[in-house]
């Protein structure tokens, strides 16, 4: 059973996403909240897989709650409902700790497989979000400043998984993509990781941006 948490300001979108994933298999709600204002007690208390976030609620907003989970807890997965699809707000969820980020016109069913995904090690995001995650990852691989990526050895081989968890694929995907086995993607991942100190992929993504890895 997937365990999940809902923090979303609007009561009528709040009380449908989370009829809508009680009443679907394999999920089980376990709290609602309308903002961040006591986050890290809700998480230590509800111990969820998953949170679904939204950004602009009253009090603290999604990005802040996101730091404040991390604080304590970096094996949950963060996914953002938002409607914010502007780049800033992009940058700052994956920076500040969040799985994927999906736009709140996502079909009911699309959401449910989403979630999944995400549980499974994916990170699922909109079309036009993930656009955006490429044109940011391009950007800062052609721009003129030298590259840091050497400072932490990181193989050819740990090179090109880093680059599909940037581009959102899925542990399963990324193995077949390299025609390895999903053990040795995992393996990879952890020594990913452990060079980049870094505890979950939104964190290592946010490494690629900032510290131009790729």
């Amino acid at each position: 059973m997937i365990k999940v948490v809902l923090y979303e300001d609007n009561n009528q979108l709040r009380e449908g996403l989370a009829m809508l994933i009680q009443g679907s298999e394999g999920f089980s709600v376990i709290n609602t909240y309308r903002n961040c204002n006591h986050v890290e007690e809700d998480i230590k208390q509800d111990q969820p897989d998953i949170v679904l976030m939204d950004i602009d609620m009253p009090g603290i907003g999604g990005i802040e709650g996101i730091k404040l989970i991390r604080k304590q807890n970096d094996t949950c997965k963060i996914l953002m409902l938002t409607v914010f699809d502007d780049r800033k707000s992009v940058f700052e969820a994956i920076r500040a700790g969040a799985d994927g980020y999906l736009l709140k016109k996502t079909q009911p069913a699309k959401l449910l497989e989403h979630l999944k995904d995400l549980y499974e090690g994916g990170s699922p995001m909109t079309a036009s979000i993930a656009r955006q995650i490429i044109e940011m990852f391009n950007q800062f691989h052609e721009g003129p400043e030298k590259k840091k990526g050497e400072e932490y050895k990181l193989t050819q081989r740990e090179k090109d998984v880093l680059q599909l968890m940037v581009k959102g694929y899925t542990y399963k995907v990324a193995a077949d993509e390299l025609f390895i086995s999903l053990e040795t993607i995992r393996s990879h991942i952890k020594n990913i990781y452990e060079k980049l100190h870094v505890n979950s992929k939104s964190e290592a993504v946010a490494k690629v941006f900032k510290d131009r890895l790729l």
